[in-house]
């Protein structure tokens, strides 16, 4: 037979007390209650194993202590958006620091702004965390929501009033174009989905960083099915560079996919990095060269200064946090 739940009224009766007195123990409430009576309430709450209504403990405090994680659902994930490898290590992060303060994390995929709101509001959050937006997105959120918020990664030109956690996204692929450079290579490809905010950034620092160095920029499609079609009919180009240089561990580890079907050698005969250096970088083989980012780092700023913003302490508008070349065999 089931275990019934412990009651409120069960503990006001056992101890001879009221069920005000003993819910506004477990509410917190105690100025008007002695520190005996708290104490006998508390003993008997952890022997008779009481599990509290949080929800209504929250509603009482006025705060629903969750921080909402909203991941762009973008089109180029098909369906998979939690999956992505930097989302999904971003999201263990920010779990960890979530939770070590005291905040229940809720995360949510959303295709525009106004649905960070409409979720924010009916949730009441205490604080949002935005993964993988733009511009026009983060001013619309800072003139529409009272909910404080920070960005976590996507690019924001001009962060007025609004706290943008980025990394040095020109610089990651500054040092990558150097490395190359400096390893002989003559003729670079770069591969991104756009040609606009952060990856924009990584393919100019890339072009700098190859300098002497003839670089080719090419848009690729987001979908896998029409990208290696893509690859497919752009064989030639491939055949003609050296290395390639590509804005995501992502596409860098499904071009070594398509490679490796078409019989060629990564790296002997073509060199392929990527960013984020995500977990998955170590698993593939040939393992991959990629731009390190400290996620652990990125996560507990973000959670500290989401803090801050709550409580309307005075914060820097950006914070870039520096990158570096982590050197594995799908390079030489």
């Amino acid at each position: 037979m089931e275990e019934q739940r412990v009651r409120i009224s069960d503990i006001a009766e056992e101890l001879g007390l009221s069920t005000a007195t003993i819910s506004n123990v477990i509410h917190g409430k105690t100025k008007k209650i002695s520190n005996e009576t708290v104490q006998r309430v508390m003993a008997l709450l952890e022997e008779r194993q009481y599990i509290p209504n949080m929800a209504g403990i929250l509603l009482a405090q006025n705060s629903s202590k969750i921080t909402g994680v909203f991941v762009n659902d973008h089109e180029k994930y098909e369906g998979h958006t939690l999956d992505d490898f930097f989302v999904s290590s971003s999201l263990n992060y920010l779990s960890t620091e979530i939770e070590a303060n005291g905040q229940f994390m809720m995360v949510k995929k959303a295709k525009n702004a106004e649905e960070i709101i409409k979720f924010a509001s009916m949730w009441n959050m205490d604080g949002i965390v935005v993964i993988g937006f733009c511009d026009q997105d983060y001013m619309y959120l800072r003139n529409h929501m009272r909910v404080p918020f920070v960005v976590y990664d996507g690019y924001c030109e001009k962060p007025e009033r609004i706290l943008n956690i980025t990394i040095d996204n020109y610089n990651g692929g500054f040092q990558v174009g150097a490395y190359f450079r400096e390893r002989g290579h003559k003729r670079a490809l770069c591969i991104s989905d756009n040609n606009i905010c952060v990856d924009l950034e990584r393919y100019q620092g890339f072009r700098d960083g190859f300098n002497a160095g003839e670089v080719e920029f090419v848009l690729i499609p987001m979908r896998k099915e029409e990208r290696w079609e893509f690859y497919q009919k752009n064989h030639s180009l491939l055949e003609t560079v050296t290395c390639v240089f590509a804005v995501s561990d992502y596409y860098a580890m499904d071009l070594i996919h398509f490679l490796q079907k078409q019989g060629l050698v990564v790296p002997d005969q073509i060199s392929v990095a990527g960013f984020d250096d995500s977990p998955m970088c170590q698993l593939v083989w040939p393992p991959l060269t990629s731009v390190r980012q400290d996620g652990a780092l990125r996560a507990k700023i973000a959670i500290e200064k989401l803090r801050e913003l709550k409580e309307k302490k005075e914060i820097e508008t950006e914070i870039r946090l520096p990158v570096s070349l982590v050197v594995r065999e799908s390079t030489k």
